[in-house]
């Protein structure tokens, strides 16, 4: 027996032709990247292990059914089921992807994908929209700092030294701006999405 690992497209050949020992090895060799990518959308581990068995589901019958053109680009194609079925989790709960409460707190992670059909770009732009009407609702030394950060892509450096603050401050008022921004979307009860 060779130590060559088997590829991708050897696998879902032998998936296809039969062998449920074949999908596991992909799933195996797979579930950390797909299921990290997953979690870093929607943080929560629950709905993290639906998307990810949902994808799964999804990967199966498409097998299954002969839907699938091998071109030597499972994973991809994976991840790009996952990040559907995350967009779909989004829409049907009509809100933002809730975040963890170690102030980590990041309303940009959704509006960062650059993979966006034009439907999803549509979304994507009132997403933007609706921000930059919530942001104005921010204390004025906030809102200066979440805008030269993320709309200017200033590094923290050059913000302290074009505010005249420290880099300690200047990271103190970015992370007020974002929980103050969650209480904002929260007061607005505000749905993100399509």
């Amino acid at each position: 027996m060779e130590n060559v690992e088997i590829s991708d497209a050897i696998l879902v050949r032998r998936y296809i032709d039969g062998s449920e020992l074949a999908l596991s090895k992909l799933i195996n060799r797979h579930q950390h990247r797909i299921y990290s990518f997953i979690f870093s959308k929607v943080y929560n581990r629950d709905i993290a292990e639906d998307i990810f068995q949902d994808t799964f589901i999804k990967v199966i019958n498409t097998l299954k059914r002969g839907k699938y053109n091998e071109e030597g680009k499972f994973l991809p194609w994976v991840m790009r089921i996952a990040h559907n079925l995350v967009i779909d989790h989004f829409r049907r709960n009509k809100r933002m992807p809730k975040f963890d409460n170690s102030g980590d707190f990041n309303i940009f992670s959704v509006l960062s994908d650059d993979d966006l059909n034009a439907e999803k770009q549509i979304i994507k732009d009132q997403i933007e929209n609706d921000v930059k009407e919530l942001i104005k609702e921010l204390p004025e030394d906030q809102l200066e700092v979440l805008v030269m950060r993320i709309y200017k892509d200033m590094s923290f450096k050059e913000i302290s030294e074009r505010t005249g603050v420290s880099i300690n401050t200047a990271l103190g008022r970015m992370r007020y701006a974002l929980i103050n921004l969650r209480k904002i979307i929260e007061k607005h009860n505000l749905v993100l999405t399509n």
